[in-house]
């Protein structure tokens, strides 16, 4: 099996959240088919959810890479497996918020431990992978600059190829692409119905997962699921992991 185009370090989401998020997005990750929609969900949501589908449900911890001269997917599972085995399980409070144009579970704003975890495991995840990142061609430079970069942003994209890690890290786990002000309360009023009785319940964070985008224009797929306890569990992209390990 030869190499995926890119590789991505991502908290998948656990539990009701899973099921919810999913069927909202219309894409079920681990398998790559299509889901049915939620009942009631409005039909619009097919349009709203086009950009988030396309990379399967999750929050992103380290941001999509290729791989380096030199590293191979095999240093990919290594270095997820180092990660998981550097934590352990805990929870977060989520609630469903704008965030830079588009709508997102992120954490709630009463949830300061959860934040502060969840910061740490992005942090670990940016700094423990980078070593198997290809840098990002200019086309891909280009395409975040046109997006009004802070220059602290700008200094991340240039040291980690990516403007939201560290500092300007937020998390989030993204149910629409890109809207308006109208469409963006259609969808957050969209989504209430299915979300709100989820409100309070801490979701569970077990371990971190690989994704991997198979060729370039591909949806993206889970490949590997790692728990912080050592177990794991394979997905559809699982043989995009396969491979020797770099000399």
């Amino acid at each position: 099996m030869p190499s995926a185009h890119r590789y991505a370090l991502y908290l998948a989401p656990t539990g009701p959240w899973r099921e919810l998020g999913s069927r909202w997005l219309g894409r079920c990750a681990d398998t790559g088919a299509a889901l049915p929609p939620l009942p009631g969900q409005p039909e619009a949501a097919r349009d709203w959810t086009a950009a988030p589908r396309h990379y399967g449900l999750h929050a992103t911890l380290k941001p999509p890479f290729r791989l380096r001269a030199g590293a191979t997917p095999r240093d990919v599972d290594a270095a997820a497996r180092r990660l998981a085995a550097g934590d352990s399980a805990f929870g977060i409070q989520l609630e469903c918020e704008p965030l830079r144009g588009f709508l997102a579970w992120r954490i709630a704003s009463s949830d300061a431990d959860g934040r502060a975890r969840i910061n740490a495991l992005a942090a670990a995840a940016v700094r423990g992978l980078d070593d198997l990142r290809a840098a990002p061609g200019a086309d891909e430079l280009a395409r975040r600059q046109a997006h009004a970069l802070s220059p602290e942003q700008q200094a991340m994209l240039a040291r980690w190829g990516y403007p939201y890690v560290f500092d300007t890290f937020t998390f989030h786990i993204t149910l629409t692409g890109k809207l308006d002000g109208e469409a963006l309360e259609q969808a957050r009023a969209g989504i209430a119905a299915f979300a709100d009785p989820l409100r309070g319940q801490p979701m569970p964070v077990p371990g971190v997962s690989v994704y991997v985008q198979p060729e370039a224009g591909a949806d993206f797929i889970a490949a590997r699921h790692y728990r912080f306890d050592g177990g794991h569990v394979d997905a559809a992209g699982a043989a995009y992991l396969e491979g020797p390990a770099a000399a």
